[in-house]
């Protein structure tokens, strides 16, 4: 029988098959790697009647914190106000999410809590999205608005959500999951932040077809463990259209006639460039010179 790995708890894989759960374990080779990501939530396996995984299929991707395979969404979800929009870390997100090959898909929650001017500000701030083709949802999980359109659109797919504490994750997945398990926090007072919510790492059924999942631990994000310069300019996706750079191995920094600094403000925003060359600066100074 083949069916997809919902949960792992204890060393049990609770994979789903038609509308029955089964309770299996690993067996032969599978067993043996003795690794972590051998078998992982969303993964396709094969299983027989003895409840005993044979088989796992191969995975369009796999992200490890947590550990889960064959992600459709990536939802970057961040809040407008409390905690206030940060949009260094909804880059560092981004710039996960294309890293992991998974599409992603913006929502922004508490829209009531802005008013017009404050709402096209955001707007203005995130506009270069238009560009890369990345869907962006403006909610209010408090007030039902914008959750049928987001609904509709991730219907039928495995969605993640990541994204700090205290933008309303918990709530919105409530919202789009058939039984509400997921406890909802508040923001912290104190630091802005949310206090964190959710454990485990379930798949858990939506209403209309399709799962969803919450990420713990994508608060405290890194950058992706990218190797070269030339792999972080291909993560930045809206370059691709402009890589008209007179040399081959232009990194887009200080060399002459490179297509994309030529594009700034036009096809590609000041502020995604910044964020590029601060990435740069990280990755040399702090990963690609240790070794």
């Amino acid at each position: 029988m083949k069916g997809r790995v919902i949960t792992k708890i204890k060393g049990f894989y609770y994979v789903q098959s038609g509308e029955t759960t089964h309770e299996c374990r690993l067996r032969g080779i599978l067993k043996k790697k003795n690794s972590k990501d051998n078998c992982v939530t969303g993964d396709l396996v094969e299983f027989g009647e003895d409840k005993a995984i044979t088989k796992v299929y191969p995975r369009q991707n796999i992200i490890h914190r947590p550990l889960v395979s064959n992600i459709d969404y990536l939802v970057i979800q961040f809040s407008a106000l409390d905690p206030k929009f940060d949009i260094g870390r909804f880059n560092i997100l981004l710039l996960n999410s294309f890293y992991y090959n998974i599409k992603p898909v913006v929502v922004i929650n508490k829209i009531e809590l802005m008013d017009d001017e404050e709402m096209k500000e955001l707007e203005e701030q995130l506009n270069f999205l238009k560009k890369m083709e990345i869907e962006v949802f403006y909610i209010s999980t408090y007030k039902s608005i914008g959750i049928e359109k987001l609904e509709e659109y991730i219907k039928d797919k495995i969605t993640a959500f990541g994204g700090p504490s205290g933008a309303g994750k918990s709530s919105l997945i409530n919202m789009l999951q058939e039984e509400k398990v997921l406890e909802i926090g508040e923001t912290s007072k104190k630091n802005s932040r949310g206090k964190h919510t959710t454990k485990g790492t379930t798949l858990l059924p939506m209403k209309n077809g399709g799962w969803v999942i919450d990420t713990p631990g994508f608060s405290s994000i890194e950058l992706p463990p990218v190797e070269t310069a030339e792999e972080l300019a291909g993560l930045f996706t809206e370059f691709n259209e402009y890589k008209t750079c007179k040399y081959s191995n232009c990194i887009h920094i200080n060399e002459p006639e490179c297509g994309i600094k030529n594009e700034l403000n036009h096809g590609i925003s000041q502020s995604r460039y910044d964020f590029y060359l601060w990435c740069y600066k990280f990755y040399s100074e702090e990963r690609w010179n240790k070794y």
